[in-house]
């Protein structure tokens, strides 16, 4: 019986749906972090009745066909980038990125990282980097007799030093477009890695022509949306529970059938 699978495939397709809105819902106030939405299409037809094949020696044609649809897949899991609201920190290493455009992160590996995320700190050799000690690149370094800094719109680091009046610029940090940011990786911890469907990154400075602008002392929050989540939780429960009275119908068909003496 075809009732059973095509249920199975629509209770699948709807947990994956709650699974992913769990996770944005867990992560609404995670730092720059973006909602993913899961896409579905309807799988292959049986055809008993192929649509346009004639119908009779006269050339008379079939106006609609006899299709039999078996259930739903999973098509995609797609992040959606747009820009979460700006909390003040007042911390003069939070960064806000408002606008488009990625930190750029060295990891380890040597591999180039990519994120929303601007809690910045300072390593003990005055490196600016990440909550997980990874550079900040292009790399810049804070003297440590700096008494203060101060990261304008464009990106610039300055630093102000006991004794001296004007600041000094110790390095301009700078920011990465992609042609689709929804193909970028997420690897976790706030991170995203370039892949072939993402393009390849487009680095250039804050404020440039596409690029956002950076603000001091400001993070950019999740753009997770609350309600519009329990909204979407509650949808897919309820189809969830529809294709499982779905499969509990086909069962007690199936059961009709067996008991016919």
């Amino acid at each position: 019986m075809r009732t059973l699978h095509i249920g199975a495939t629509g209770m699948l397709a709807q947990q994956l749906m709650v699974e992913t809105t769990a996770n944005n819902i867990a992560n609404v106030n995670t730092n720059g972090f973006k909602k993913s939405r899961a896409v579905f299409q309807d799988l292959f037809y049986q055809n008993f009745r192929e649509v346009g094949t004639l119908s009779s020696e006269r050339g008379t044609i079939v106006p609609v066909g006899v299709q039999v649809g078996l259930g739903v897949k999973t098509s995609g899991v797609y992040r959606i980038h747009a820009t979460g609201s700006m909390t003040a920190t007042d911390n003069p290493l939070d960064l806000g990125v408002n606008g488009r455009g990625f930190f750029r992160v060295g990891l380890p590996d040597g591999q180039t990282a990519y994120t929303r995320s601007g809690t910045l700190q300072l390593s003990g050799e005055g490196e600016l980097v990440t909550v997980d000690g990874y550079r900040v690149l292009p790399g810049i370094s804070v003297p440590s007799n700096a008494t203060q800094i101060t990261v304008n719109q464009n990106g610039q680091v300055q630093v102000s030093l006991d004794g001296q009046i004007e600041p000094q610029v110790v390095g301009q940090l700078q920011l990465s477009l992609f042609v689709n940011e929804g193909g970028l990786e997420a690897r976790g911890d706030n991170l995203f890695l370039e892949t072939p469907a993402s393009g390849q990154s487009i680095t250039g400075n804050p404020g440039d022509d596409g690029f956002g602008t950076l603000l001091q002392g400001f993070l950019e929050s999740s753009n997770v949306e609350a309600v519009e989540e329990i909204t979407t939780m509650i949808s897919a429960q309820r189809a969830y529970e529809m294709n499982s009275k779905v499969i509990e119908t086909a069962d007690q068909m199936a059961a009709t059938v067996s008991n016919v003496r």
